[in-house]
């Protein structure tokens, strides 16, 4: 889409252009776009209603039903962040005293939106035109644009004295050709502005990518990993006085009361978003021990913000091998920062002896996880030649450097 089209999507017939889209979008394509043909609507608008319409019907899963009203293009809505995760960060800044904040490099507004419906005025600025235009209406459309106004310019540019906090999430696509980047040098705005940043405003957030290399997080700041169902989706980075401990875990599920850790954003009521929170230094090591008979797959926020041994402590647990992110106990207790297995069976890896293990047991059905382990699984289940009626869970790993296979089933 380009800024011709949207401006056509604007107008009436462009509100029944959607309107049309959306009442066929979910379909087969082709077929879709020959109805809007034949309802008489000129080729181009039709393709772009459609466009607006499917991305918005995969919008739903991050947005909710706002994104029934959004404008949206695919690489804005795959680095967009999760309603729930922008409204926990919203209420965080809000918390800790914002009334006013920079979002520089704002994209489609998701992380705007949160902030402004928690109340704070929120100053947009996005290079792409497009973008930015696409920004201004959705905070229309949210009835928020008294809130959030966006300009189009160099996020770089701005003047941060006009606020007391910022916020950067810097796009790691390539312009033009949407390719991920993976130079932090090669973003925009680039990382040496980031940082710089966090040194001229006293409230700075930074959203990074979860695989970011703790050795660019800049001193004294917090780094946070955010997971949302079990799927880590995004980490942050809480500078100056927003900076509260070094490392922090935020594991969010639906529905959840939290049975650990700390509420996020107090007491949820029933079908809220909530979340729970590990904390700790980043730079402790698990205590190693042998195989015990619960294995603690920890949660990917946990993992990558090296707090396993953290907890290990809270669990009373050990790891197998030093760089095997597994824990492994004497007994099951209840955590919402990772999955419990029982273990039944420990053996060194050996294809022959676990097809004969699996057919003693009468398994026919298998999950299968690893860590350190260059086994592809679906070859493995291949290999295994299942018949059995039961289910397990296999674990390949490594225990003290071996190659080893776990046998178990989950603990509720």
């Amino acid at each position: 889409m380009d800024l011709d089209q949207f401006r056509a999507l604007r107008t009436p017939e462009g509100s029944a252009a959607l309107a049309a889209a959306t009442r066929v979008a979910g379909g087969d394509p082709l077929t879709a776009a020959a109805a809007l043909r034949s309802a008489g609507l000129p080729a181009g608008l039709a393709a772009a209603a459609l466009t607006q319409a499917e991305l918005r019907r995969k919008a739903a899963g991050k947005f909710g039903p706002a994104a029934a009203g959004m404008f949206l293009t695919r690489p804005g809505l795959e680095q967009a962040t999760r309603r729930e995760v922008a409204d926990r960060r919203a209420e965080r800044l809000r918390a800790a005293g914002v009334r006013t904040l920079a979002d520089l490099g704002c994209g489609l507004g998701a992380d705007a939106l949160a902030a402004a419906r928690a109340g704070i005025r929120v100053y947009g600025v996005e290079a792409d035109p497009l973008t930015a235009a696409l920004a201004a209406a959705n905070a229309e459309a949210a009835g928020l644009a008294d809130l959030f106004t966006v300009e189009c310019g160099d996020a770089t540019a701005f003047d941060v004295t006009r606020v007391d906090a910022a916020f950067c999430d810097p796009a790691r696509r390539k312009a033009g050709t949407g390719r991920r980047v993976f130079d932090p040098n090669a973003y925009s705005p680039p990382w040496d502005f980031v940082t710089d940043l966090a040194e001229r405003v006293p409230c700075t957030v930074v959203k990074v990518a979860p695989g970011l290399d703790h050795a660019l997080i800049p001193p004294g700041a917090e780094a946070e990993w955010v997971s949302v169902r079990g799927d880590l989706v995004e980490a942050a980075l809480w500078c100056g006085r927003l900076a509260e401990v070094p490392r922090r875990a935020t594991v969010c599920r639906d529905g959840d009361r939290p049975s650990g850790g700390q509420p996020t954003t107090g007491q949820p009521t029933a079908g809220q978003f909530t979340g729970v929170q590990l904390t700790g230094s980043g730079a402790a090591e698990a205590a190693v021990g042998p195989v015990r008979r619960y294995l603690y797959d920890p949660d990917p926020a946990v993992v990558r913000a090296h707090l396993v041994a953290e907890l290990a402590t809270e669990l009373d647990a050990r790891i197998a091998d030093p760089s095997i992110a597994y824990l492994y106990a004497d007994t099951p207790v209840r955590t919402p920062f990772a999955r419990c297995l029982e273990i039944t069976d420990v053996l060194p890896f050996s294809l022959k002896r676990l097809r004969a293990l699996l057919r003693e047991r009468r398994v026919g059905r298998v999950e299968i996880l690893k860590r350190g382990s260059a086994l592809e699984p679906e070859q493995l289940r291949r290999d295994l030649r299942l018949s059995g009626d039961q289910p397990a869970s296999l674990v390949l790993t490594r225990v003290a450097g071996a190659p080893t296979v776990l046998l178990g089933r989950p603990v509720g």
